[in-house]
């Protein structure tokens, strides 16, 4: 049932109230204040649920003209209607109470009826008010709502057919940065300094508008173009812009020549001219124009046939190398997408993503490139090559699909693909938009078995917070960031502060865009793990990246003859089975492998001399908690006591703690993907050349 409305008696005089009370109570719920303070006092806890205010004047305390000076000074109070009640018939006591602001005037003494009918009238045209203004006006800034502008643009140019006219936009740089670091009530406050602004420079009477979020519109006539750009230069100067950095306001301006064009699309060709110049320096104002025309052509043209594009496998994928940093083995790659258009050629991510991101194409996209790649991770697979990792891209619009786990699963298990194998690039600027979900969703795909990577790390704004709160597993740095970085001097970057910060997260560094020597080596100075560039090697297509693969398997193998006829074994004590298959490949090679994940097995192996094994890698997490048994058995017997012994075990604070404490040569995370595995194969060839027993901090 529908609440009854509101109605708030204001009233010295008991009978006069009960009267009224009585009058009332069928149709509406009735409030009762004995004079102007107190009416004031239940106005400011429940002012936005009453309908309508039945007023006295005269009453002790705070008598109705002062009650109506106060309301008609609030803004949110004085759009409550007022009655004023008095027993003066006289013209002049009714024109004093209109003049204070009240709606309607009724005298006493009471005629039900009318006080009714008058009541009635006035919420519904005050309600009918309510939504007119609401759906033509923005309630934070006043302005026009967008589709009203479009309406008043029409009529402006119906009724002046002669004279010529232009469509400005707005857009502010960095408005997202500015709620950020003052918060979003401080924005809010901006905007409405901006739009009074731009009501004051262009005219009271002008068409201004709110297009969406920082974006503000407005029609000018087109010889007033020349002296509004002057007055628009004031607003760019205010004060509160400034207070962050490249916090800019751009304009872009379209021309009206052709009135059939529908003013929405007027309205897109303003804001493209604005967009246009975003970044430049200096460049304040840009005019909608040809070169601009054939953009938006292009773009269309784009779109229009994406999805054709998408049926007719046009989109290839392709493997940008990856690269460990100890000793420039490759370590996996990036896959990336091209688009070979039949009519336009081969056409750049960075023309066509922000275009898809804006339709929502983007997650059909996304899932066509992760099929693909497992697909050919599986090929490579069957083929006995080694498993190298592949990190795929998850774009914002990914990030809010409720089934996105279920589709990543799904994806993997189609082709027999680990988890793992697949590395995720969520970007730094989703994390901006509903940090919750994001870090939700990134726990959900942890759980189970993908590696989490953060790209484009030092991008945005949100970096440290982001890595404190979501369970990441790779830091990928921005190429802009490892640029300018990298050309300073040592003690002047903050390079090697954010690789030690990783590491102390048991986060791995991967940078991206490394052109020179220079970079890459001052980047394996500082300590980063991985890096990849055109300095090593340009995205390749699949079959190259296979080639690429093989001859560094190969040349591998050539380097180091005596590894594959080695008679020194390795025992393995995993459960895991992905974990122990990431090993087997890692060491194959290197020793003859023996394998158990039962700690009786691996007593027995230990008991055999003819075995001759050389290592142990011990997982710490062995059914019934034997693991640790298993260690102290070692270190009893004579025989084994002095066996260099690696363990292995999941990043649980707890557990590491324990581990520590326990008479090990090295410790190290349990391996996740191939490229945790070359990390495991250097601590296990330094273990061997230390003296035996010396607890390291894990990777």
């Amino acid at each position: 049932m529908k609440p009854l409305r509101q109605i708030l008696v204001v009233e010295d005089n008991a009978l006069n109230r009960a009267m009224l009370c009585e009058i009332l109570a069928e149709r509406y719920a009735v409030l009762e204040a004995k004079n102007g303070q107190e009416a004031l006092e239940i106005l400011r806890t429940g002012s936005g649920e009453i309908s309508l205010i039945l007023l006295d004047i005269v009453m002790p305390v705070m008598d109705g003209y002062t009650f109506l000076d106060i309301v008609k000074a609030d803004p949110v109070l004085s759009l409550i209607p007022v009655i004023v009640m008095t027993q003066s018939d006289s013209e002049n006591a009714e024109i004093t109470a209109l003049s204070h602001g009240a709606t309607d005037f009724l005298l006493k003494p009471y005629r039900p009826q009318i006080i009714l009918h008058r009541i009635a009238s006035i919420i519904h045209l005050r309600e009918t008010a309510a939504i007119v203004n609401q759906l033509q006006y923005d309630r934070l800034t006043g302005l026009y709502t967008r589709e009203y502008f479009y309406q008043r643009v029409r009529e402006v140019l119906q009724e002046n057919p002669d004279r010529e006219y232009s469509i400005v936009s707005s857009n502010i740089e960095n408005f997202k940065l500015y709620n950020d670091v003052f918060g979003t009530a401080a924005g809010d406050q901006l905007l409405r300094m901006l739009a009074d602004g731009l009501r004051r420079r262009v005219g009271e009477n002008a068409v201004c508008g709110r297009y969406s979020a920082d974006r503000f519109v407005f029609l000018q006539e087109r010889h007033e173009e020349r002296e509004n750009r002057q007055r628009l230069m004031e607003i760019q100067q205010s004060r509160h812009l400034y207070r962050v950095k490249n916090a800019v306001m751009r304009w872009g301006i379209y021309e009206i020549y052709d009135r059939n064009l529908a003013v929405e699309h007027m309205c897109d060709r303003a804001l493209l001219a604005a967009d246009s110049i975003k970044g430049q320096y200096n460049e304040i104002f840009a005019v909608y124009d040809d070169t601009l025309r054939h953009k938006l052509l292009r773009e269309r043209m784009i779109t229009d046939t994406m999805e054709a594009a998408l049926a007719e496998n046009q989109f290839v994928v392709y493997f940008q190398p990856k690269y460990s940093l100890r000793g420039n083995v490759l370590a996996g790659a990036e896959a990336l997408v091209r688009w070979n258009h039949p009519q336009l050629g081969f056409i750049t991510p960075g023309e066509f993503i922000p275009l898809f991101e804006k339709s929502g194409f983007i997650t059909r996209l996304d899932h066509y490139v992760w099929d693909r790649v497992c697909a050919q991770l599986k090929d490579w697979h069957e083929k006995g090559y080694d498993a190298l990792p592949v990190s795929v891209n998850v774009s914002r619009a990914d990030i809010f699909q409720i089934d996105l786990p279920d589709i990543l699963l799904q994806t993997v298990e189609k082709y027999g693909v680990a988890p793992a194998q697949l590395h995720l690039e969520i970007t730094e600027s989703a994390y901006t938009e509903d940090p919750d979900q994001i870090i939700q969703t990134v726990n959900q795909l942890r759980e189970l078995g993908f590696v989490i990577e953060l790209d484009d790390f030092g991008s945005g704004y949100s970096s440290l917070n982001m890595i404190g709160r979501m369970n990441l597993d790779v830091l990928k740095l921005d190429m802009k960031f490892i640029q300018s970085e990298t050309a300073m001097q040592s003690e002047q970057g903050i390079l090697r502060f954010v690789v030690e910060l990783a590491n102390r997260m048991n986060l791995r560094v991967v940078a991206e865009g490394v052109e020179t020597k220079e970079q890459l080596e001052r980047l394996r100075e500082i300590g980063c793990d991985y890096a990849q560039g055109y300095f090593f090697a340009e995205p390749m297509s699949s079959y190259e990246f296979e080639m690429l693969s093989q001859n560094r398997a190969k040349a591998r193998a050539d380097d180091l003859p005596s590894l594959t006829e080695t008679t020194e074994k390795l025992l393995i004590v995993e459960e895991d089975p992905w974990s122990r298959e990431l090993i087997r490949r890692a060491f194959a090679e290197q020793y003859t492998l023996l394998e158990t994940d039962s700690a009786e097995h691996a007593l027995a192996y230990l008991a055999d001399p003819a075995q001759s094994i050389a290592a142990v890698i011990l997982s710490a997490t062995l059914p019934s908690h034997v693991s640790l048994d298993l260690l102290d058995t070692i270190r009893r017997d004579s025989k084994t006591q002095k066996l260099p012994v690696l363990v292995t075990m999941p990043p649980q604070p707890k557990l590491t703690e324990q581990v520590m404490k326990w008479d090990v040569d090295d410790v190290a995370y349990r391996p996740r993907d191939p490229l945790c595995v070359l990390c495991l194969r250097e601590r296990l060839d330094r273990m061997r050349m230390r003296a035996p027993h010396t607890n390291v901090e894990p990777d």
